[in-house]
């Protein structure tokens, strides 16, 4: 009893037929991908259908080379055989198309949130820079502001030139009591 196997102890490794077939998953998806890429070309319908044609006439033309008659049953068999390994290579190639589908996926989804996030933040700096222009005096408004100071200051100058214009007028008729070199300004002797 002291030879048996304990249960509470895992066995070793045992050997199994994976253990001796060791394949790539890279290098068996690279071929099942070409494999399926050759079998969905016009290539491939085109011999296969010559080799069909060819079988079928040299077994029913040929009696002496009839290795498969008529039910053709070794051709039924050929058909089934690529079938049944063509079927598993294209699913594999699928799911490698799905997965880096997937991932691709994936990169445009992340492009796209970073994308998004770039008009967000070009979107607020934006708005803010309309906030400040708005805030800031526009061509417009300047142009209104001068306009009219160009006005009022027209204004004053045509009220000053009507006052110089009156003073000039009174200037010869000097009002009585008042001296001529008055009107002219002040004297280098005058205290004022």
């Amino acid at each position: 009893m002291a030879d048996a196997p304990r249960l509470d102890v895992p066995r070793g490794r045992t050997r199994s037929l994976t253990s001796f077939v060791r394949l790539n998953p890279d290098a068996v998806g690279n071929f099942a991908e070409a494999i399926a890429r050759f079998l969905g070309t016009g290539r491939f319908l085109a011999v296969q259908t010559i080799i069909v044609v060819v079988w079928i006439a040299l077994n029913i033309f040929a009696v002496r080379l009839r290795w498969d008659p008529y039910p053709f049953i070794l051709l039924n068999l050929a058909f089934s055989t690529q079938a049944a390994y063509a079927a598993p290579l294209i699913l594999l190639a699928q799911n490698r198309q799905a997965d880096r589908d997937r991932v691709q996926a994936e990169e445009d989804r992340g492009r796209a949130a970073s994308t998004r996030a770039d008009t967000e933040y070009l979107a607020r700096e934006l708005a803010s820079l309309r906030v400040a222009v708005g805030e800031l005096a526009t061509r417009d408004f300047i142009r209104s502001e001068l306009s009219r100071l160009a006005e009022d200051d027209g204004d004053e100058h045509e009220k000053r030139e009507k006052k110089s214009k009156k003073r000039r007028d009174r200037s010869p008729e000097t009002p009585p009591g008042v001296k001529e070199h008055a009107a002219s300004g002040p004297t280098p002797t005058d205290p004022s």
